[in-house]
């Protein structure tokens, strides 16, 4: 959908474009942490069997699914000194790094009083986190009424979302070594503790350099139940539902699974020979590096073939590339790294313009919304985008922990190579 919205504002300057990049970065220092290490975190230093660790998983996400269309209405009745979504970034901040330090923290209790635990402190962790981020991408929608500058500014929120993660993937590990000295437990609670110190530092930063300039129509009443009805039976915003859903889901997949592939069924001997020298970090630090930086590279190329393309096209045709990449590199044995290297960086490089498109689609469904009924709710209508990117992680988690234990996973002991061939391929 590429049509302009009823009233477009000026260019956006660049320092507010980096602004609002800032707040996925922060968003992310975090939220990677959880949703690429949290079942590694659970079955091998928290101790609980893959299952429980997905049926914690696949219980945050459905409360997410009930949960991001209240939070939507409540965003949209927010209004501070003229803002609906900024004050969350101020509000939610430090919240979203105590909660983050509260889940990577074992407590010394029975193992279902440990499985509650972590039940109880990932679904708030999830739900602070549901909060600032549906504000933060709502945002988007608010800054600017041109569906050509939300292209062009919703390639810096995942330019520096994958910057985060890059950050995230390539450290982690490595922070938790050092900070723990051998104690992983220890190891990971320093490590999101510093993490969270950042993310606070850039959700401030995003605040102060953001501006939201559009109003709802003039005359327009509250009424969360006319809205909610409104937004979903909007086909057009099912179908962004729908889509996201989909294209994270798998893309989480083999990023959870991924982890464990690289410790248990990637032969231990394979070395990519032109990253060889590159001797602190692991194997599978290497790989996560290359890729987010494939998909920071690609992502600018959203604008340009979207203009050329339209946005539903872009997404339909990359998404068909991505799915064939990934596929290939699933049929690769565990000696064939070069291959395995290769066709995950297209398939990132495929997956990266699609991405923010997504919110420019999102923005212009609701700009539909209010030019054909009159009503704005641009925080429910975004709820579609933090749906797809929550269930993401939650159903991709929980589909790789089932898998690795239907193909015979146990926690705290060697995974077979069934087990991980089974969880990397499916």
């Amino acid at each position: 959908m590429n049509e302009e919205s009823p009233s477009p504002t000026p260019r956006l300057s660049l320092k507010e474009k980096i602004g609002h990049g800032l707040g996925d970065t922060a968003s992310h220092f975090v939220w990677d942490m959880a949703g690429m290490w949290a079942l590694v975190f659970y079955a091998d230093v928290y101790g609980i069997d893959p299952e429980v660790a997905a049926l914690i998983l696949l219980v945050a996400r459905l409360w997410d699914v009930v949960t991001a269309l209240i939070m939507g209405g409540i965003v949209d009745r927010t209004k501070t000194r003229g803002d609906k979504f900024r004050p969350y970034l101020l509000w939610m901040a430090i919240p979203y790094d105590v909660l983050a330090v509260m889940t990577f923290s074992i407590p010394d209790l029975s193992p279902n009083g440990k499985a509650i635990y972590a039940g109880v402190t990932y679904m708030l962790l999830m739900t602070i986190y549901l909060a600032i981020d549906l504000s933060r991408s709502s945002l988007a929608g608010a800054m600017t009424g041109s569906s050509g500058e939300r292209a062009s500014l919703n390639q810096y929120p995942f330019v520096f979302a994958f910057a985060g993660q890059l950050a995230v993937t390539g450290s982690a590990l490595a922070l938790v070594t050092f900070f723990g000295g051998g104690d992983d437990a220890l190891g990971y609670g320093w490590t999101m503790s510093v993490f969270g110190v950042i993310s606070v530092i850039f959700f401030f930063a995003a605040f102060l350099t953001t501006r939201e300039r559009s109003e709802p129509p003039e005359g327009q009443k509250t009424n969360l139940e006319a809205d909610l009805k409104k937004v979903i039976t909007t086909r057009r915003w099912v179908a962004l539902v729908g889509v996201g859903i989909i294209s994270f889901t798998l893309f989480a997949m083999q990023a959870a699974v991924g982890a464990l592939c690289f410790t248990h069924f990637i032969d231990p001997e394979a070395k990519l020979e032109m990253l060889s020298f590159i001797t602190s970090l692991s194997e599978n630090e290497k790989f996560n590096i290359v890729g987010f930086i494939a998909l920071i590279a690609a992502t600018p190329l959203a604008k340009p073939l979207a203009s050329r393309f339209g946005n539903r096209n872009v997404y339909i045709g990359c998404s068909i590339f991505t799915s064939t990449f990934y596929g290939l590199m699933f049929l690769q044995g565990g000696d064939q790294l070069g291959l395995i290297y290769l066709f995950d960086i297209l398939g990132k490089i495929a997956f990266a313009p699609p991405a923010p498109l997504l919110w420019t689609m999102i923005a212009n469904t609701a700009d539909f919304s209010e030019w054909k009924r009159n009503r704005r709710a641009r925080g429910l209508s975004f709820s579609a985008s933090t749906l797809s990117m929550k269930l993401r992680w939650g159903l991709g988690g929980y589909l790789s922990a089932c898998l690795l234990g239907v193909f015979g996973d146990v926690a705290n002991q060697e995974r077979s190579d069934a087990a991980l061939l089974g969880g990397f391929a499916s």
